[in-house]
């Protein structure tokens, strides 16, 4: 077989496909709406390539010399107006572009869901994008599922949370409906399966786990794990007031809370079981996908997340470097050190998430809840490993935007601001000593911008010097 083009690669489904690719010897060019030094040192035996569905003309030249293709693209980030129109333009556009380069096969994994019977928006889109694909001549395959459970998947943050933190849970009565969930692992080997089995070219299949639960009950069996007893009250549906709360609740922000919950209304199982005759494994029970994942976070092993391609646009977010005269505010904290660059560096790699900012916690969590409130991303993403970071990653508001080890790591902040801003640490040698320096960079957007920067200049110097005295005391 030739190369097999995986678009959607930094997401949370596609990062898993690719290294499973890869391990069984195929060609993988990866598609990303913009090219990082860090894609490169993930797929190192990968091509990359940087194309953006909605550009017709980027997508013909990504596609070239491909034999295959995954399309494992959604817009569901975009929020509950948006993503429906921009799924059909980029799938319209896929389809064009596949049929120019007369590659062989697509592969689309949408969702679930009754056709008869009135889906969600978000549902709905799902169809039509695979209908849309279809249209062509390019072999088409589809792969139906209903949600997605692994370690970092947005359906498994959710009921995590909700979970772990309440002792009493308001269930709405579209709670009751029935849904056949599937792990992630097993996702993976259906969209290799697929691949590998030429017979399943031009048919659609349904793909779910061993079990049919309501979502009240997959609550339950989370509960039942983490040996925690709780109830569950009924609550009116009002979904726009019960999906904001969740957002505050759980990691998951609201545009993506709002989709999914929407979908929750819709009876989601497997009507369609052909995919058992070519592909006839075991796939495993909601309880293993869950026992699975809790031992991933136990080995600080989540390998992919949801917040991995969350917001949409950040790979294509202004840079640091990429300001033409530089920022139009810059604030440097720092001491001297005989401590070595390397512990320095292992510490600063572990502020955020779980083990917080070191100090004065309280301050960056409630920074975060003002976050969450205004719809922005908020501190409850976390981090996805505990000690390892990789350029992309998420540390609560922030994205990694540079990482150079032992010397400075760079982070740009996602929260909602009026302006642009980042935070640098660095390790500079100065003879037997070591300079350990936090450096708040900020380029405002017009008076506001201003307002706000001068206005917690005084927090940010408490915390900043705070928070290197901290680093500096705890790398022994």
């Amino acid at each position: 077989m030739g190369k097999i083009l995986v678009t959607g690669a930094s997401g949370y489904i596609g990062g898993r496909l690719v290294p499973e690719l890869l391990a069984r010897g195929y060609k993988v060019k990866v598609m990303v709406r913009a090219y990082s030094p860090g894609y490169a040192e993930l797929w190192p035996d990968a091509e990359i390539v940087a194309a953006d569905a909605l550009d017709l003309n980027q997508l013909t030249i990504a596609l070239k010399d491909i034999d295959a293709a995954y399309y494992l693209i959604h817009s569901l980030r975009l929020g509950h107006k948006e993503f429906a129109s921009a799924d059909i333009k980029a799938a319209v556009n896929f389809r064009i572009a596949a049929e120019t380069n007369k590659i062989n096969r697509i592969i689309y994994l949408g969702g679930l869901g009754d056709t008869q019977s009135k889906l969600s928006p978000h549902l709905q889109s799902r169809i039509q994008v695979a209908e849309e694909l279809k249209k062509g001549k390019v072999q088409v395959t589809v792969l139906r599922a209903a949600i997605i459970i692994g370690s970092g998947s947005a359906s498994y943050e959710i009921i995590q949370h909700l979970v772990k933190r309440f002792p009493v849970i308001l269930i709405p009565r579209w709670a009751k409906t029935k849904c056949q969930p599937i792990a992630i692992r097993d996702v993976v080997k259906y969209l290799v399966g697929v691949l590998e089995t030429p017979a399943t070219a031009r048919e659609s299949f349904d793909i779910g786990g061993k079990d049919i639960l309501s979502y009240a009950e997959m609550l339950n069996i989370r509960a039942d794990l983490l040996n925690k007893k709780r109830f569950f009250l009924p609550f009116f549906s009002y979904l726009p007031l019960y999906s904001y709360i969740g957002s505050l609740i759980t990691p998951i922000p609201a545009p993506i809370t709002r989709s999914l919950m929407e979908g929750l209304k819709n009876e989601v199982v497997c009507q369609n079981h052909t995919i058992r005759q070519y592909l006839p494994f075991e796939p495993l029970s909601y309880k293993e996908a869950i026992i699975r994942a809790m031992n991933r976070e136990e080995q600080d092993r989540i390998h992919t997340r949801w917040s991995d391609a969350y917001p949409p646009a950040h790979v294509l977010a202004l840079k640091l470097n990429e300001l033409e005269n530089g920022p139009r505010y810059m604030n440097t904290y720092f001491l001297y050190t005989t401590k070595e660059a390397s512990s320095l560096f292992r510490c600063i790699c572990r502020i955020g998430g779980k083990e917080g900012w070191f100090s004065n916690n309280w301050i960056w969590r409630l920074r975060g809840m003002v976050d969450k409130i205004l719809l922005g991303v908020g501190a409850a993403r976390g981090r996805k490993s505990r000690t390892n970071l990789r350029i992309n990653d998420v540390i609560d508001y922030w994205r990694v935007e540079d990482l150079q080890k032992d010397i400075r790591l760079l982070l740009r902040a996602e929260m909602k601001l009026p302006g642009k801003a980042w935070m640098e640490f660095k390790i500079d040698d100065d003879g037997s000593k070591r300079r350990l320096a936090v450096i708040a960079h900020y380029q405002p957007q017009g008076f506001l911008g201003k307002v706000y920067w001068y206005t917690f200049l005084p927090c940010h110097q408490f915390l900043f010097n705070d928070l290197i005295m901290q680093i500096e005391k705890r790398s022994d």
